[in-house]
C-alpha cells in the first residue's frame, strides 16, 4: 500500500554566502528542529503560491520565487513528504523575523550540518549542497 504524499515547499534564500534557516516552534511537529522556511501546499494551490504564503507566515516577508532548484521524496512511517526547493529572494533592505517560528538564522553552507534538521529536510539539505558546490 502506498503512503499518503504530503506536498511541501521550501525557500532557499541566500545572502552573502549564507542561507536562511528557521527553527520550528516548541509546539510544532518535530519541535525545535531547523529547516528552510516553507510549509505545506494546500489542495488547489500552486507550489509557488504556497511558498509565498508559508514564508510570509513564518518570517513576515513576501519572497520573490525564482526557479526550482531541486526536490526530494522522504518516507516516514505512514506518509511520504515530497519537498520542492525554490531559490527565493527577500525584498531589498528587509530583514526576516521569527513571526511563527522559534528563531531565524543566517548560516554558511559549511555550517548547516551543525543544525539538526528533520529527516526529509536533511536529505534536501544534502541535495542542495551538491547543487551549489
Amino acid at each position: 500500500m502506498l503512503n499518503n504524499v504530503i506536498e511541501v515547499v521550501a525557500a532557499i534564500i541566500e545572502r552573502d554566502g549564507e542561507y536562511l534557516i528557521t527553527q520550528r516552534s516548541a509546539t510544532a511537529v518535530l519541535p525545535l528542529l531547523w529547516e528552510f522556511p516553507g510549509g505545506r501546499v494546500e489542495p488547489g494551490e500552486s507550489k509557488e503560491a504556497a511558498l509565498v504564503r508559508e514564508v510570509e507566515h513564518r518570517i513576515g516577508l513576501t519572497v520573490v520565487v525564482s526557479e526550482c532548484v531541486g526536490d526530494n521524496l522522504h518516507s516516514y512511517d505512514g506518509h511520504d513528504v515530497h519537498i520542492t526547493l525554490y531559490a527565493c529572494q527577500l525584498p531589498a533592505g528587509c530583514q526576516p523575523h521569527a513571526k511563527s517560528v522559534g528563531q531565524v538564522r543566517w548560516v554558511q553552507s559549511d555550517k548547516l550540518d551543525d543544525y539538526e534538521f528533520p529527516p526529509a529536510d536533511q536529505d534536501s539539505m544534502y541535495k542542495l549542497l551538491n547543487l551549489y558546490q
